[in-house]
């Protein structure tokens, strides 16, 4: 099963699931991937907003509840509105995947490698990651007055010698159903990282973002 998350609030880019973006919405391009991919078989889109409600019926998705309002707000925990698609579904699977319109670059080719990674290792879940392009042993603290204090204490200064980093980038989630509501968590000890390329790790968050990922779509991968 694939729950694609959709409210209608955002601040950094107002409307932006409903937004086109190369010619299509947000909320279309993730429906499309999730389509594409070879073992979502039911697509769930879980949203408080009456347009996102009926624009993603009317491109194929279930939308078998109307999400509550306070699983909408800006502080709402990614975790909760997964579980509560989860269940507020009739249909038991194995298996969620979890999809964020906000990540139009993404492949459906990404999504089944990371549902194969998942069930090939044996674990409860498996996360999109792409190597971090800052280091976080480059990262520092700013104090009162404007002194800087290193988040990690005597880093090497040579960027050949310092291990490699990576950082979720919002696009593929896959989870155990049971381990999902049995921890009520999207990562545990367990969660192993499916890599993806930079390129196509880009998430939605401001109107940079937005242009950025339209420009890609245009230009770069115009028939994906």
């Amino acid at each position: 099963m694939g729950v694609i998350p959709a409210r209608g609030g955002s601040k950094g880019v107002p409307r932006k699931n409903v937004r086109l973006l190369a010619g299509k919405s947000l909320i279309e391009w993730a429906i499309e991937q999730a389509e594409q991919s070879r073992y979502i078989d039911n697509i769930i889109v879980s949203s408080e907003d009456e347009e996102i409600c009926q624009v993603a019926k009317q491109l194929g998705a279930e939308v078998p509840f109307v999400r509550p309002v306070e699983l909408a707000s800006d502080t709402a925990s990614g975790v909760d509105v997964l579980c509560h698609a989860v269940e507020n579904t009739v249909e038991n699977y194995d298996y969620v995947v979890l999809l964020q319109p906000t990540s139009p670059l993404r492949e459906s080719s990404d999504i089944d490698r990371a549902i194969e990674y998942c069930i090939e290792q044996a674990v409860t879940s498996v996360v999109s990651v792409a190597e971090a392009t800052k280091s976080p042993y480059w990262m520092y603290q700013m104090k009162e007055g404007g002194g800087l204090t290193p988040f990690v204490e005597n880093a090497a200064s040579n960027r050949q010698e310092l291990p490699q980093s990576y950082a979720l980038n919002g696009a593929v989630y896959v989870l155990e159903v049971a381990g999902l509501l049995a921890s009520r968590k999207i990562l545990d000890e367990q969660t192993l990282g499916y890599v993806m390329p930079a390129e196509r790790s880009y998430d939605i968050d401001t109107e940079t973002d937005f242009l950025i990922c339209e420009f890609l779509k245009t230009r770069i991968y115009p028939d994906e």
